[in-house]
């Protein structure tokens, strides 16, 4: 079992929601700093004073950033770095999901492209055999990433399935014995969040088919899904995936996943 104390973390979309659950589900389990990475700056320098009260002010540390500007975010993590020598967890968190026509692409920025720069600049600081000292990684995917749902947010399950691809790919044993960084997808359910008060799509009537999926399965607490999350971190092997919902136990859905590309994978080299 891996152990949060005194561990120095990254969490992106950290100021509210369900970032900030999984922050501070962290600081309860005895993480030395996190740094909380949002581009929402009344929110987190508020979530900042509030946890610096309850928790100390060496704790936590609010860094202003837009995921999607690469610049901002190898300078946060240059940030941490430079405050604490190292970084050992980064918890990419930041999504969205807006589908109207004008929103779509900067959905696929954040939710993927800026996901993926995060988790290659991780592992290139953390990875062993080019002088880090390992690591973990943990990507937030969705149940969308293992839904085909019509109609429904076609985009947000799409870079949510690109998530959880990208998590499950990198973290194989193959790859892991050379860098010691653990990367874990963690899909979670439909949860309270910021994301629930922001949806959009390009078709009104897809809207109102999402806001009636939440009803047939009420959402979780922002609280339960990060304590699923922790449950990930502490029992999960590299390139493993993590259902989190209906505030139940985190589930391994490894084993589902891996079957399920066998299957789809099964006739491609007769």
């Amino acid at each position: 079992m891996f152990s949060l104390k005194d561990k120095i973390a990254i969490v992106t979309g950290g100021a509210c929601g369900i970032g900030a659950a999984i922050i501070k589900e962290f600081l309860q389990e005895g993480v030395k700093h996190v740094a909380i990475l949002d581009v929402d700056e009344k929110s987190g320098y508020s979530m900042e004073k509030q946890l610096v009260t309850i928790f100390g002010k060496d704790k936590v540390k609010f860094i202003k950033c837009d995921v999607t500007i690469e610049d901002q975010l190898l300078a946060a993590f240059q940030n941490t770095t430079s405050d604490h020598g190292y970084i050992d967890i980064v918890v990419n968190n930041a999504g969205v999901a807006d589908e109207r026509l004008h929103m779509f692409k900067r959905t696929i920025d954040i939710n993927f492209t800026a996901l993926a720069a995060s988790t290659l600049k991780a592992l290139e600081l953390m990875r062993e055999d080019k002088g880090g000292h390992g690591g973990t990684i943990i990507n937030v995917s969705s149940i969308a990433a293992l839904l085909l749902i019509a109609p429904s947010l076609f985009i947000y399950a799409a870079t949510k399935a690109a998530v959880l691809h990208l998590t499950c790919s990198i973290g194989k044993e193959s790859y892991f014995a050379n860098t010691k960084v653990r990367t874990i997808a963690v899909c979670f359910g439909c949860t309270i969040s910021e994301i629930h008060k922001r949806l959009g799509s390009f078709d009104e009537n897809i809207e109102k088919i999402t806001e009636m999926f939440t009803e047939i399965m009420p959402p979780q607490p922002a609280e339960a899904a990060a304590i699923g999350l922790v449950e990930a971190y502490k029992n999960g092997e590299s390139g493993s995936a993590w259902l989190v919902k209906n505030s139940k136990p985190a589930i391994d859905i490894t084993s589902k996943i891996n079957t399920a590309y066998d299957t789809l994978s099964e006739s491609l080299f007769d």
